[in-house]
């Protein structure tokens, strides 16, 4: 009975503080649309705003109760599976159990789902789903490869991003451009709240089996493979596309928040990530069966956390569907039309804000800052990704105005990021591209990109949505590369500074400093 008693107290414990974090994450999003609905920019109705609210408070209980299912379930199942793989040295199994979980697990992706269901008038969304699925799996199934054999991250992503865009460029010349933004967000959505703890967690138990110099440092980097894999077998699939590519801006009415279409939204969400932590599930107690054969109590342990994961996912995806979506999309149309420098900065700041409330964030930067031993904070993680969200949606809504090519961000974007792993710590650059996926998670689909097809179809209508609204996603994948990179350059340039101070002093105090020995 104490026991009992103890374990709810403990649960209450846990809980409490996540509801804690949650709120200062969704606070300020929330905050920044009630004060914008207070100006003439929008027009935002009381019934409207009673939605926005409501589904605000879901979206704390929501990601709350994720964030609690992580770290009892998403994350151990990904570490107990890869140091049980791993140890086994079945190498053959190992592998066929990463591609198998990369496929599954992003198939069911919500993230995926939900940009699915915005290009279903150009793509068919099964098919859609099915090749970012391929992509994902065969990248997984090279990220293992990566960690067992140490092959250097930076020299095999360079590789990778030289084919990307050799693929785009014949993605162009076939005269199928318009695909070529939505290529590019898809690989951004596919790292989404289910697929990154996983997936990180599962680096870092093969890591730390396989061991070896850096071994925290070679667990990062599966995230950056798993975003490239979509986007190379999305241009594939675009470069064979067939019939009309006009695109149809799908409904984004407001319905009532206290009506029968809350629930029914609520027990679409739970049917589609039910179905996700499903196959997640299955996979795993297979491979519990023939191989890890972990304790019940860790077991248990284990499925209260998919419950929480369940019912918190569900919540989360409902409240963003309800309300932040069609919020998105008006606030894009009326703010535009108002004054498209007024949309473009508040852009800038929704996405410095945005992204404290995507939940597979907080995973990435608790992790981080566990595998780092400090070096790098929470604190410095979530600021280096606010900035650099907060640019990259302000520099999207910016194209959606001038209608010019992705590309032109794309290209020089990546040369910079690419370019600063040569200069920073291998880590920071694991790191960072790690983040880039991450930071697109199911906010950045529900609520940004509607807000810029918002304003892409004001400033250049509807026709135009392809080709300058879509890749928003791909620019929040991007920019955290940069902006993480630069915080790993200060740290390199601060160190080597204080040793040409230090070697300086000495020099200048001349021989009293320098000790003989006889």
């Amino acid at each position: 009975m104490k026991e009992s008693r103890s374990t709810l107290r403990e649960f209450w414990k846990s809980l409490t503080e996540k509801l804690k974090e949650s709120l200062v994450s969704v606070m300020p999003v929330s905050v920044i649309v009630l004060i914008l609905a207070l100006t003439p920019w929008v027009d935002i109705t009381a019934s409207e705003l009673v939605s926005f609210i409501a589904a605000a408070i879901l979206l704390v209980l929501g990601i709350g109760l994720f964030n609690l299912g992580a770290d009892m379930a998403m994350t151990p199942m990904g570490q107990y599976m890869g140091h049980g793989l791993t140890a086994s040295k079945r190498l053959g199994i190992l592998l066929s159990v990463g591609f198998g979980m990369g496929v599954l697990i992003t198939v069911a992706e919500p993230d995926l789902s939900v940009l699915a269901e915005q290009v279903g008038t150009v793509m068919n969304g099964t098919m859609l789903i099915a090749t970012v699925g391929l992509g994902v799996g065969l990248l997984l199934f090279l990220g293992i490869l990566k960690i067992i054999f140490h092959i250097d991250l930076t020299g095999l992503l360079l590789y990778l991003y030289m084919a990307l865009f050799c693929v785009a460029a014949l993605l162009i010349d076939s005269g199928k451009g318009s695909l070529l933004a939505l290529s590019f967000d898809s690989g951004g959505v596919t790292t989404g709240p289910i697929t990154v703890p996983f997936i990180m967690a599962l680096g870092v138990g093969i890591a730390l089996t396989v061991g070896g110099r850096g071994a925290s440092e070679n667990s990062f980097g599966l995230i950056a493979l798993c975003s490239v894999g979509p986007i190379l077998a999305v241009l594939f699939l675009s470069l064979f596309a067939k019939g009309d590519l006009s695109y149809t801006v799908p409904s984004y009415s407001f319905e009532s928040f206290f009506s029968d279409y809350t629930f029914s939204v609520l027990c679409e969400k739970a049917f589609d990530v039910g179905n996700s932590l499903l196959l997640l599930v299955v996979f795993f107690f297979i491979i519990q069966f023939i191989a890890l054969k972990l304790p019940k109590a860790k077991l248990l342990q284990i499925i209260c956390g998919i419950l929480y994961t369940f019912v918190g996912l569900a919540i989360f995806l409902s409240a963003v569907e309800m309300a932040f979506m069609p919020l998105g999309y008006k606030i894009g149309v009326q703010m535009s039309a108002h004054n498209p420098l007024i949309i473009i900065i508040f852009a800038f700041i929704i996405g410095n804000v945005v992204v404290m409330a995507e939940p597979a964030v907080h995973v990435l930067n608790a992790q981080v800052q566990e595998i780092t031993n400090g070096e790098v904070t929470k604190t410095q993680m979530m600021l280096a990704l606010s900035i650099g969200v907060g640019i990259s949606i302000g520099l999207s809504v910016l194209r959606a105005h001038f209608g010019f090519s992705l590309l032109y961000y794309l290209i020089p974007g990546y040369l910079v990021s690419l370019g600063l792993s040569f200069f920073v710590p291998r880590l920071y650059t694991a790191i960072a591209f790690d983040s880039g996926g991450v930071a697109s998670g199911p906010l950045t689909s529900s609520f940004i990109l509607p807000l810029v097809i918002g304003a892409c179809v004001t400033m250049q209508g509807e026709s135009a949505v392809l080709d300058f609204a879509f890749g928003v996603v791909a620019m929040v994948a991007m920019t955290p590369l940069i902006t993480i990179q630069s915080l790993g350059f200060k740290s390199v340039m601060s160190v080597k500074r204080r040793s040409a101070i230090a070697i300086r002093r000495i020099m200048e105090a001349g021989d009293d400093q320098i000790i003989y020995f006889e």
